[in-house]
């Protein structure tokens, strides 16, 4: 028998959270997402029978090494370390769960990028032996600062191993005002805290006799509490157009839709909408859905739009209403996640991707880069960008983009980068 809980696809009243893991080399991410998938009966009998034979694996006897659930890669178990982000899925009775489990070394910041592009939250991890002075390490800043970057919603700063401090209460507070003081000056609004140990299970699920000086909920009924009520529908529509759709031509109606996923908004029969960035209007006759017609697409839906006309529509064209257009333009300015080996280098040619939007573009000038340590823009006097580091820059597009800014449409104000020569996505990019 396995105990892998079916309720994921049974569906649960609360939605899907989707959450990343984040911090420094050892921290702890790994073993606290087995410790969760462990506890809510998210794992395979048989996964557990083969980690608990492993061969690399981190604890004594008969003892589970959770990291192992989520570090396959062979490279990832020998060393120890999570390389690539691993996702993985379980449920509640109250709430669906996408855990990504993102590397902690600074040589694979790119890959963390990757995975809290989508999160809704950041678990923020930090080993209490290694900052029980109060100083965060450069990773943890480094994190938190690409999590506000991307527009995280919600923070939560785990305190890990708090048994290897002998659950010291002074420890914690010192870690959690050190991290206050990080998340004022990165414009957190709000974040929660917790003491708890992953390997042993302690305040991840139920509340630990070790802490009966923390008042909070465990990890799991945090995350089940947080507020998830999207705004996607109060955001102005943007339909990015994927592809055209026609018939062969056998059929007298002539169809003639546009097909793509909904970033952001909501359409209905009726509306009326502009083509960008050519600037032509229409109004939408049908939203369709294979061979049905509905009341409304919503962000997330994948749909066909049929206009009450024939306009000149292309892939990468954006459709949005004509009372809220986005923004026509060649240039731009935008932050920067550099995730190439190859540094920056504005003679070189790159690709940029914004929606479905594929054109070439051209980097005028790098303004700053962000100092991980201090948490303040520094002007850039060598014109360039390296692996990992973040900045701002302006640039300028052969084609004209409809897009907006990162902060008020993400859907729109994301992009990346590609390096023409050698095809590596070269960084990503938000929108100022």
């Amino acid at each position: 028998m396995n105990a892998l809980n079916d309720s994921f696809l049974s569906g649960a009243g609360n939605g899907v959270l989707r959450l990343i893991t984040a911090g420094s080399v050892d921290d702890g991410k790994s073993t606290l997402i087995g410790r969760l998938l462990y506890d809510s009966k998210g794992v395979f009998a048989d996964q557990l029978d083969a980690i608990s034979r492993a061969k690399h694996k981190r604890v004594a006897g008969d003892g589970i090494d959770f990291s192992l659930l989520t570090d396959g890669l062979e490279a990832e178990r020998e060393q120890g370390i999570t390389i690539d982000v691993a996702y993985r899925y379980f449920s509640t009775p109250t709430r669906k769960f996408i855990i990504a489990d993102a590397p902690g070394h600074e040589q694979y910041t790119r890959n963390m990028v990757t995975g809290a592009s989508t999160a809704d939250v950041a678990v923020i991890l930090i080993d209490a032996t290694r900052a029980a002075d109060g100083k965060l390490l450069a990773q943890t800043k480094r994190h938190s600062t690409i999590a506000r970057l991307l527009g995280i919603r919600h923070i939560v700063v785990a305190v890990n191993k708090m048994d290897l401090v002998d659950w010291d209460r002074a420890v914690f507070e010192r870690i959690r005002d050190a991290y206050a003081d990080l998340a004022g000056k990165l414009g957190f609004a709000h974040f929660d805290a917790l003491p708890l140990s992953a390997l042993n299970g302690d305040n991840v699920v139920t509340l630990s006799p070790k802490t009966p000086w923390y008042e909070g909920q465990p990890l799991l009924a945090l995350l089940e509490s947080l507020d998830l009520a999207s705004d996607g529908r109060a955001l102005p529509l943007r339909f990015p157009v994927q592809w055209v759709a026609r018939h062969d031509g056998d059929r007298k109606d002539d169809f003639r839709g546009y097909a793509g996923r909904v970033a952001s908004g909501v359409v209905r029969p009726g509306d009326a909408v502009t083509v960008q960035p050519s600037g032509v209007t229409a109004v939408v006759r049908e939203v369709r859905v294979f061979d049905r017609a509905q009341e409304e697409a919503v962000a997330g839906d994948s749909v066909t739009l049929v206009l009450d006309r024939d306009v000149d529509v292309s892939r990468g064209d954006v459709i949005v209403h004509t009372a809220a257009p986005a923004q026509v333009a060649r240039e731009f300015e935008a932050e920067l996640c550099w995730l190439d080996a190859q540094a920056l280098n504005p003679a070189r040619k790159y690709l940029l991707k914004s929606g479905t939007r594929l054109t070439s573009a051209k980097i005028r000038a790098v303004l700053s880069h962000r100092d991980i340590h201090e948490l303040q823009e520094v002007e850039n006097t060598e014109g360039t960008l390296r692996m990992n580091d973040i900045g701002r820059v302006t640039f300028t597009t052969r084609e004209a983009l409809a897009v907006d800014r990162y902060a008020d449409v993400p859907a729109t104000g994301a992009f990346i980068l590609i390096d023409e020569a050698t095809h590596q996505t070269a960084a990503a990019g938000m929108l100022r």
